[in-house]
């Protein structure tokens, strides 16, 4: 069984790695959207995990991201969609163990990065 929650922020980036004149390497803002899941068997409450414990992980990462310049947050100095999926999850994983995905969406840009964990890590 799995189970999602979402969550939004607004931040800036800039991406130094195009071409100079670029308008990715510019400062520039998105609207993104964060789809954590977690998967296992529900306990003896029917959970597979406490979404209050979730909401205040969640909230956590949030606070971190929302209305920040990602490149100045430590791990996001490259703020791309793949890094900060690996940065979310490297938030999370210890503190929720039943993680299996975490999903950041740009919807503006019709954009989107999956990442599903690593049996070793990362």
């Amino acid at each position: 069984m799995k189970l999602s929650r979402e969550f939004n922020f607004d931040a800036a980036h800039t991406l130094d790695h195009y071409p100079q004149g670029h308008p990715n390497t510019r400062v520039h803002g998105h609207s993104f959207r964060a789809r954590i899941t977690v998967e296992g068997q529900p306990d003896e409450n029917g959970q597979i995990v406490d979404l209050e414990r979730v909401g205040s992980l969640l909230d956590a990462a949030r606070a971190q991201l929302d209305h920040s310049m990602l490149n100045d947050i430590k791990g996001l100095e490259k703020p791309t969609l793949e890094n900060i999926c690996l940065w979310l999850w490297g938030v999370l994983q210890q503190d929720l163990p039943q993680l299996c995905a975490v999903e950041v969406f740009r919807d503006s840009l019709g954009h989107s990065c999956l990442y599903q964990g690593s049996q070793h890590g990362h």
